[in-house]
């Protein structure tokens, strides 16, 4: 990769290059989670399907009896001591 002399760009230069930076990232990633989907599907076919990671993890920590953050405190407290 080439080195760029970031002191020596300017203020739009640089924030061309943020610009670039960030859509190429978004690029990358978005080719990655293609490619691990893809990779999960053909494992399934050898056992359980795979939970995505967000579907598991918001399913938890409203089963622990924690409260949520949708109801004020109030009424978690007046629930829990009636």
């Amino acid at each position: 990769m080439a080195k760029i002399d970031l002191d020596a760009l300017g203020i739009e230069e640089l924030a061309a290059l943020r610009d670039s930076a960030i859509e190429k990232l978004a690029e990358k990633v978005a080719a990655r989670q293609a490619e691990l989907e893809a990779e999960l599907e053909k494992l399934a076919q050898y056992g359980k399907p795979a939970k995505k990671f967000a579907a598991s993890g918001a399913a938890k920590s409203k089963k622990d009896g924690q409260p949520d953050g949708s109801a004020p405190l109030d009424s978690y407290h007046v629930s829990k001591a009636a």
